[in-house]
């Protein structure tokens, strides 16, 4: 069983910057790509932004390209997904996700292919 713990969410103005965290135990790290993904109020969950098991390959939501970054450090077990200039569409709860299976462009933003999932983390973007 893998454990997932995000982190990092909190309130911020528009234009601001916040990093968020997904910390992972109980299974070998490098084993699994990670997604994040969103949900905000009154809306289905979302793709943001993903990344491969050596951190070579990443994917993001065109709503964020530019803005997002998302990394890996797999010595420490976490991905993180560095937000920059938010925005308040970007307010939701953001989750992050695993999956053993190999990603590519066409499946990365596919919520049935990841295995486990945290709990979630609030940002809220005030304008």
């Amino acid at each position: 069983q893998v454990q997932l713990v995000e982190s990092g969410g909190g309130l911020v103005q528009a234009g601001g910057s916040l990093r968020l965290s997904c910390a992972a135990s109980g299974r070998t790290f490098t084993n699994y790509a990670v997604g994040w993904f969103r949900q905000a109020p009154g809306k289905e969950r979302e793709s943001v932004s993903a990344i491969s098991r050596s951190g070579s390959g990443t994917y993001y939501a065109d709503s964020v390209k530019g803005r997002f970054t998302i990394s890996r450090d797999n010595a420490k077990n976490t991905v993180y997904l560095q937000m920059n200039n938010l925005k308040p569409e970007d307010t939701a709860v953001y989750y992050c996700a695993l999956t053993s299976r190999l990603l590519h462009g066409g499946n990365y933003a596919t919520e049935r292919v990841y295995d486990y999932w945290g709990q979630g983390t609030q940002v809220t973007v005030s304008s």
